[in-house]
C-alpha cells in the first residue's frame, strides 16, 4: 500500500538565548510531525516532553493513523507523565500539537492534535492559516474580547496554559481533521517561534525557502536572534503527493480540488 500523502520534512530546536535547559521535544518521521513543550521544575518538562514524544514513536512507519490510534497514544502518554510526578517530578508536564498522514475514503488527510500553546499552521496557496487555538488565559481573553491579539503577545499573562498533558491538567486535547493537499506545507511549532516572530514573518521564511530543512532551520535560528526568550523548535511537513482517489497520487502540480471539512472534536478543562 502506499501512502495517502508522501512528505517531505524538515525540522530544527534550539534552547534559546536566556535557559540553561531545552525542554522542548519533537518528533519528524511520516506519518507524525510533533513537537511538545514540557513544563515543570528542574528537568521535569524535559522528561514529560521527551515522554510524550516516546509513546508516539511506536506509531512511525505506517502509511496513516486513525483518530483512535492517536487518542490512544495520547492517552498512554498522560499516564507515563502522570508517573513522573508521583516519582518526584512535581508539576511535570508538557504541550503537545501536531499533525500526522490520516485517510479517509482512501484519500489524503491532515489529521491535526493539540494540546497547550504549541501550534499547528497550514501554508497553502500562498496564505499562513493557524489551525490550532491557543490553549491559554490569554486566548480566552482573546475570544471573550476583552484584549486583542496584539496585547495577547505583550501581556505579562501569556504563559498561563489552560490545557496540557500532565501538571495537573485533565482537560483533553482537539482535533481537525481535513483534506490534505498537493502543495501543502504544514508548520509545527513551539510558542518560542510565535513569540520572537510574526505571522508575517514566518510566512515570507515558508514562501521564499523550498526546502523544508532550509526553512526549519531559518525560523529557529530567527527567532534566537529576535530574542530567544524561550526554546525554540520547529517542523515542517510537505505534501509531495497526495490521493486523490484510492491507489492514486496527485502530484504537487495537479489542479483537482479537495472539498475542505474540517471536523473538531473539543473538550473543556484546564490548569494553571
Amino acid at each position: 500500500m502506499t501512502a495517502p500523502v508522501l512528505t517531505s520534512s524538515g525540522c530544527a530546536t534550539d534552547v534559546g538565548a536566556r535557559r540553561k535547559l531545552n525542554e522542548d521535544s519533537y518528533l519528524a518521521s511520516a506519518p507524525l510531525f510533533l513537537v511538545a513543550d514540557g513544563m515543570g521544575g528542574h528537568d521535569a518538562g524535559e522528561i514529560a516532553s521527551a515522554t510524550v514524544i516516546e509513546h508516539f514513536s511506536s506509531l512511525v512507519g505506517q502509511d496513516a493513523l486513525s483518530m483512535g490510534q492517536v487518542r490512544d497514544a495520547l492517552a498512554s502518554a498522560r499516564q507515563a507523565v502522570a508517573a513522573i510526578s508521583q516519582q518526584g517530578g512535581a508539576g511535570a508536564g508538557t504541550t503537545l500539537s501536531g499533525v500526522a498522514v490520516a485517510t479517509v475514503d482512501g484519500l489524503g488527510y491532515w489529521l491535526v492534535i493539540n494540546i497547550g500553546d504549541s501550534r499547528t499552521y497550514q501554508f497553502a496557496g500562498g496564505a499562513l492559516e493557524q489551525i490550532s487555538v491557543d490553549h491559554s488565559y490569554v486566548q480566552e481573553l482573546i475570544e471573550e474580547g476583552e484584549i486583542t491579539p496584539e496585547q495577547a503577545n505583550i501581556d505579562p499573562r501569556r504563559n498561563i496554559i489552560t490545557r496540557a498533558i500532565g501538571a495537573g491538567s485533565v482537560g483533553d486535547a482537539d482535533y481537525w481533521l481535513f483534506p490534505a493537499e498537493r502543495g501543502d506545507r504544514m508548520l509545527v511549532c513551539s510558542d518560542g517561534l510565535t513569540t520572537e516572530l510574526t505571522d508575517e514573518r514566518i510566512a515570507e521564511v515558508l514562501r521564499s525557502e523550498s526546502d523544508p530543512q532550509r526553512a526549519a532551520e531559518i525560523l529557529t535560528a530567527e527567532a534566537v536572534r529576535a530574542g530567544g526568550r524561550d526554546n525554540v523548535t520547529v517542523v515542517i511537513v510537505d505534501a509531495v503527493t497526495v490521493a486523490s482517489v484510492r491507489g492514486i497520487h496527485v502530484q504537487a502540480d495537479d489542479d483537482e480540488e479537495l472539498a475542505d471539512t474540517r471536523p473538531r472534536a473539543a473538550a473543556d478543562g484546564g490548569m494553571r
